[in-house]
């Protein structure tokens, strides 16, 4: 690449959570030249301004990235998708364009298809609230978690060295992945487990009708399990709907777990019961100590 991160203009585009978060990030440890927020609201972009997330921000797309070094896709995965198609025209020679969406496979098809003075480059960080918005965004949201990286095969050494460095300038820890991968992983550590806890609250829903006690008890322990059950839709419906397939997988299996459980109890086969809690037991501990 012809320039540093420090001489670049960054463009985010999407200021919510992610997006406000990583204009935050890289404004206030001054880590580029110029940040630039592209959003759908006026008021977003006043608020952006008045927090110093960003140095100036538009509601034009190609006015937010026109000068850009590089963009920044902050949007849920279907809006990526569809930027990704209009966008390309608007990049000048040797930009660099990332996004954070939560599954990759579909979004760096998408990017093969950029024109070839465009570096293309795929991420996700792990990381995130079940909150969304730039009034929950933060600084040091990206500090000390995992920023996957998913270059395509046409992404220069000097572009994947840039996306490190700026992944590394707010704070968190650059892994390369192939997006297939990313994807059957995450089906299972994220959007598995979403899946669980929006069938827990509605399980638990179904006794509460015939027993409002239900939720009354209802304290930590559920409030821990069903956490994720209250994200946004919108965005877990691009997820579900761009990583079908291993998501699918993931479904299975636990159906397979849970079938087992249930079987166990059915049976009074409380050894096995035992040894497969203190599997899981293990496992959680060896995660998280």
């Amino acid at each position: 690449m012809g320039f540093t991160l420090a001489q670049a203009q960054v463009t985010v585009v999407g200021l919510g959570l992610m997006g406000g978060s990583l204009a935050a990030a890289l404004s206030t440890t001054g880590a580029c030249r110029r940040v630039v927020g592209v959003a759908r609201r006026p008021s977003t972009l006043t608020m952006a301004r008045s927090l110093r997330f960003i140095h100036w921000g538009t509601t034009e797309l190609a006015a937010g990235v026109r000068q850009a070094d590089i963009v920044i896709l902050a949007t849920p995965v279907q809006d990526i998708l569809a930027k990704i198609k209009e966008i390309g025209p608007l990049l000048k020679p040797g930009c660099l364009l990332m996004d954070v969406g939560s599954t990759k496979l579909a979004i760096c098809q998408a990017m093969e298809e950029l024109p070839p003075h465009v570096q293309p480059i795929g991420g996700h960080p792990m990381c995130g609230k079940e909150t969304s918005g730039l009034t929950m965004a933060e600084p040091d949201l990206y500090r000390d978690k995992v920023f996957v990286l998913t270059p395509l095969a046409r992404t220069s050494a000097g572009a994947i060295a840039l996306a490190k460095a700026l992944v590394q300038a707010i704070g968190a820890r650059p892994l390369l992945l192939d997006p297939a991968r990313h994807d059957r992983a995450v089906a299972a550590i994220s959007h598995l487990p979403y899946l669980l806890a929006a069938s827990l609250v509605n399980a638990a829903a179904e006794f509460a009708q015939k027993d409002e006690l239900v939720w009354k008890l209802a304290a930590s322990g559920f409030r821990d399990t069903s956490r994720v059950a209250a994200g946004s839709i919108p965005m877990m419906m691009d997820i579900l709907a761009t990583n079908r397939e291993p998501i699918l997988t993931a479904l299975r299996q636990a159906q397979r777990e849970l079938d087992f459980l249930a079987q166990c109890l059915e049976k009074n086969d409380f050894e096995k019961l035992r040894g497969r809690l203190e599997e899981a037991r293990q496992h959680r501990l060896e995660v998280f100590p």
